[in-house]
């Protein structure tokens, strides 16, 4: 691993990762995408290990991609190419989460935006600071999310109101929508995961892993998986749209004036007092 990706064990059976670029709000480069799938399915493969938390460095957990350039090749791990090859190869990282033998945990503080919530949704637990940033502000003037997990997690109202306005909630507005499980004060928030992370870690991994797999696969049955590829598809396509290229245009001239011009109406994210 580089510095990228910490890597320790702060308990017994339990792994923890964290995301170290905190000079960039934690970004999801490449890089630092491949480094985390592999440590995941290291921590599978790892009969000591029992539960994985993942973090970020520094003021937030991710506030994204890294639109810098971070993005472009190479990919941590093969997808079928084509149009709408970034959107299943998001939605194809997500699930290599999801279908881990051993649980993970999101433990998210401070901004949680665009492709760092959909990477916390991808984990089995997560568990956010009460004064946590998430949302997807990319719906304004970009696409929906690759990993369309809105309806899923926080229900239709819930999920319809944060798709049509790209408004972030608070930890607290997490839990009650159903994006995350708890929300503790700041300061409590690694003890409170780690906590957790014990007693998840107290199941044998031969008994915990169908456990996971039985709410996972009640999920599916109703149309999960099928319904986070579809929309996948529909980010695709949102692509296309003129809105979308001009937006774009302007992140691929300037990035922060790109991204402050989507946000300025709304008066929040890079733009808010």
């Amino acid at each position: 691993m580089s510095d990228v990706l910490i890597v320790d064990d702060p308990a017994p059976h339990v792994r923890r990762l964290t995301l170290n670029r905190p000079e960039k709000r934690n970004a999801l480069s490449n890089e630092l995408r491949a480094q985390v799938f592999a440590a995941l399915e290291a921590a599978d493969t790892d009969p000591e290990v029992r539960v994985t938390i993942l973090r970020g460095a520094g003021p937030c957990f991710s506030a994204g991609y890294d639109l810098s350039g971070g993005t472009a090749p190479p990919y941590p791990f093969h997808t079928a190419g084509g149009a709408g090859h970034w959107s299943r190869h998001v939605v194809e990282g997500c699930f290599r989460v999801w279908d881990l033998a051993k649980p993970v945990i999101a433990q998210v503080h401070g901004w949680c935006l665009a492709g760092g919530s959909e990477l916390a949704t991808a984990c089995d637990l997560v568990y956010v600071a009460e004064d946590a940033k998430i949302g997807y502000p990319p719906v304004r003037m970009m696409s929906p999310p690759d990993n369309q997990f809105h309806p899923w997690l926080c229900g239709l109202r819930p999920g319809m109101e944060m798709m049509l306005t790209g408004d972030a909630i608070d930890g607290l507005e997490a839990v009650r929508v159903g994006f995350a499980n708890r929300a503790f004060p700041a300061a409590e928030l690694e003890a409170g995961v780690l906590a957790m992370a014990e007693r998840v870690a107290k199941i044998p991994t031969d008994v915990q892993q169908m456990n996971k797999r039985s709410v996972h696969r009640a999920m599916e049955i109703m149309g999960l998986r099928a319904a986070i590829r579809a929309g996948a598809e529909i980010q695709a396509l949102a692509l296309t749209t003129a809105s979308s290229r001009e937006t774009f245009g302007k992140i691929r001239e300037d990035l922060t004036k790109g991204l402050s011009a989507r946000d300025e109406a709304f008066g929040d994210y890079r733009t808010g007092s």
